[in-house]
């Protein structure tokens, strides 16, 4: 049998960078290095529409960390994909950012559209929870941007919008946060028609912290947080803490990667009002976490693209 080919995935989010490296084997994906750092790449975009100096410098940083891994496992840069999301494309400036990371990484980041970056996350997100019944919805609450995904049977439908833990928390500071995040709900529901959905999966930081909350975790445990089934009442409440509890006592919490408390709130705020419409509007009673997302589905866009070659 052939040694199987390493590849990495990297997803450049608003708020975060993540690393996956990993392979295939047999239909059956293994995990070499899973790894996340807190950049805010996004931090005032929102607001400048330019990426800071200093946030470029931060990303560029962990990247070059990221490409010390991939060679340290082999990975061939042409088994490499970088991935860039909200705060990139919203960026006037983010041809430097891309010139830089590539610089470092040695392939530049693909500064994708909400669609692909929604395609992804359903194909991660699912890649592990294949008994889920469809139409199955998943969210992926990022930093910058929120994607709402439902798909049925091979058929994929997305939203894309542009509400994130750390644009929702700016806002929010500016008195805007709580009308904007339901103006853009209520359009993402017209386009994808909630009240047809079955399944709900959320995935993503902001999710997976809130999930930590609600199973009373003292430290972040992705094997008990993966695949996690919630009630509408836990999300409600641990969503509630997020809201209403000061930054400086959710930074102490075991299972609170650092730089997220002070954007936490701003993620929660987006969680609550999406489980109340969905309560509302489809009659969801039960929620899945999952720990895959739009990491795991670039991973294994490069291994589909591999094998189809």
């Amino acid at each position: 049998m052939s040694k199987p080919i390493p590849v990495a995935a990297v997803d450049c989010g608003t708020n975060t960078i993540r690393l996956l490296v990993g392979y295939e084997q047999r239909g059956k994906w293994h995990d070499l290095e899973r790894t996340m750092q807190i950049v805010r790449l996004g931090e005032g975009v929102d607001q400048t529409g330019y990426l800071s100096e200093a946030a470029i410098e931060r990303t560029v940083a962990a990247a070059r960390q990221y490409a010390h891994i991939c060679r340290h496992y082999g990975v061939d840069p042409l088994h490499i994909r970088c991935v860039a999301t909200s705060a990139s494309r919203d960026a006037k400036n983010a041809a430097e950012f891309k010139s830089k990371m590539r610089e470092v990484l040695g392939v530049t980041p693909e500064v994708i559209e909400g669609q692909e970056e929604a395609r992804l996350s359903y194909a991660g997100a699912l890649s592990t929870l294949r008994d889920a019944a469809e139409p199955a919805l998943v969210v992926d609450i990022g930093g910058g941007s929120t994607e709402f995904v439902v798909g049925d049977h091979g058929q994929v439908q997305a939203v894309s919008t542009n509400m994130g833990s750390v644009r929702v928390t700016e806002r929010l500071a500016a008195g805007s946060g709580i009308k904007f995040v339901d103006d853009l709900l209520r359009e993402a529901d017209d386009e994808l028609d909630f009240s047809r959905v079955r399944t709900v999966i959320g995935v993503a930081g902001t999710v997976t912290t809130i999930a930590a909350h609600a199973l009373d975790l003292s430290e972040y445990e992705p094997q008990k947080i993966h695949g996690s089934v919630h009630s509408v009442e836990q999300m409600l409440r641990s969503c509630a803490y997020m809201i209403d509890t000061p930054v400086e006592q959710k930074a102490q919490l075991g299972y609170m990667a650092k730089g997220r408390a002070d954007v936490i709130g701003g993620g929660a705020l987006i969680w609550r009002a999406i489980v109340r419409r969905l309560e509302t509007r489809a009659g969801t009673q039960k929620i899945i976490v999952s720990e895959n997302d739009i990491l795991d589905g670039v991973a294994l866009s490069l291994v589909h693209a591999d094998s189809s070659q």
